[in-house]
């Protein structure tokens, strides 16, 4: 079978994890992505996982080669003369340039749009940043915790009302934005074929951030009023809310709109079936003024039995509900196993281990995880030769310490 991006070739000048994160999913489909890292490498290589609350002493840093998997690595020291001559050279043999570089860096070491697109007119530039090329904030670097999480507006929204707003996961917002790099590339190829013309394309961990709150972003351009926070113990109902079992496990019930059936289905899930008709919440308007008082009663009975229980009772009869699950759940999680989320990547050094495959299907494609992450500058000689860099230049290259 053939993959959608076949002889399609990515340089990807960047670091941690965004944009590496969207050239990954390129390589998952087919793209030839050639990573140019400085001498040290890409700091997110020396990440300790411990930072993120793990106890395990990993061998490897496994969020490195997620977001890194199939790719070539080259090293390029930018720092040195000749560095930036020579990955425009690279550049004018690609497709797709994609950077995180602040502007500042960009015009620094002459990788702007500008001069890449003189290198190659029909490349498609991808400008990723926290916040953006252009405005006040175009030099201020941004990781997910503050571009995406914090200032994106999304912080502010969670959290019960008397608590601090909670940090994120790392990572979440860097391979959320991940989509939309991804997604700005290939309509970026796609006018290419239609004009061939090169592009411009651009997105920023903040817009990616208000993207996943549209809704809430939506009325407030409207409204001019920040939403209030939820609290699960007065919620908008009861049944759109999470409750722990008696194994101290917790379930979340997702229902918007509870009328006409699903607060019945419920009343007769918790054996509670005249409550369906009790005047104090027989409809939309009572149950929410009464959600607090409910919650209460709620609470009481779920933790009466165990999730297992529970979660069989609400499906007999077609309720919407979720295991609030662990990591350790979704590793067997039979649905996942089924769809084929998780692949497996040998490494030559570390061995076979577990990783994600390509969040997506394209059935009829070949696409996947194509191998593990790149060693540091593993694949430099071999790629300066592919590009036309002769032995002589390679040698003058590596005595001027352009080459690490």
């Amino acid at each position: 079978m053939a993959s959608p991006l076949d002889g399609i070739r990515v340089l990807e000048v960047a670091n941690w994890l965004a944009a590496p994160a969207a050239t990954a999913l390129m390589a998952d489909l087919g793209a030839d992505v050639i990573k140019v890292e400085p001498p040290n490498g890409d700091i997110f290589r020396y990440f300790v996982l411990r930072s993120l609350g793990y106890d395990h002493d990993f061998a490897t840093n496994y969020g490195f080669q997620v977001d890194n998997r199939g790719k070539r690595s080259i090293v390029v020291d930018l720092e040195k003369p000749g560095g930036p001559e020579l990955v425009r050279k690279l550049a004018a043999g690609c497709d797709v340039f994609v950077t995180n570089l602040v502007q500042r860096r960009r015009v620094k070491y002459g990788l702007t749009y500008d001069d890449v697109h003189a290198a190659k007119e029909d490349i498609v530039y991808c400008s990723f940043s926290g916040y953006g090329t252009r405005g006040p904030d175009a030099d201020r670097s941004g990781f997910d915790f503050a571009a995406f999480w914090a200032r994106s507006g999304i912080m502010g929204l969670l959290g019960e009302p008397d608590a601090p707003p909670p940090l994120n996961r790392g990572g979440q917002g860097d391979h959320s934005t991940s989509f939309n790099l991804l997604a700005a590339v290939l309509a970026g190829l796609r006018m290419r074929d239609k004009t061939g013309e090169g592009q411009h394309v651009e997105t920023t961990l903040q817009a990616s951030g208000m993207w996943t709150i549209a809704g809430d972003f939506s009325a407030g351009l409207v409204s001019r009023v920040n939403a209030p926070r939820m609290s699960r113990k007065a919620p908008v109902n009861p049944i759109w809310n999470s409750y722990v079992c008696a194994d101290g496990l917790w379930v979340l019930l997702v229902v918007p709109n509870p009328f006409p059936d699903y607060w019945r289905k419920f009343c007769d899930v918790i054996e509670r079936p005249e409550w369906a008709t009790d005047p104090r919440w027989d409809d939309l308007a009572k149950l929410r003024a009464n959600t607090p008082a409910l919650v209460a009663e709620i609470d009481g009975i779920m933790r009466q039995h165990d999730r297992a229980h529970w979660g069989k009772r609400l499906d007999e009869v077609g309720f919407i509900w979720a295991p609030v699950a662990t990591m350790t759940d979704m590793i067997d999680d039979p649905q996942v196993r089924e769809m084929g989320w998780i692949t497996s990547v040998e490494h030559p050094t570390f061995g076979t281990f577990e990783t994600l495959d390509t969040p997506f299907k394209l059935y009829g494609s070949d696409i996947g995880v194509r191998g593990p992450a790149p060693d540091l500058g593993q694949h430099t000689f071999e790629v300066l030769a592919e590009f036309g860099v002769e032995g002589d230049d390679i040698s003058e290259l590596a005595a001027n310490g352009v080459l690490g």
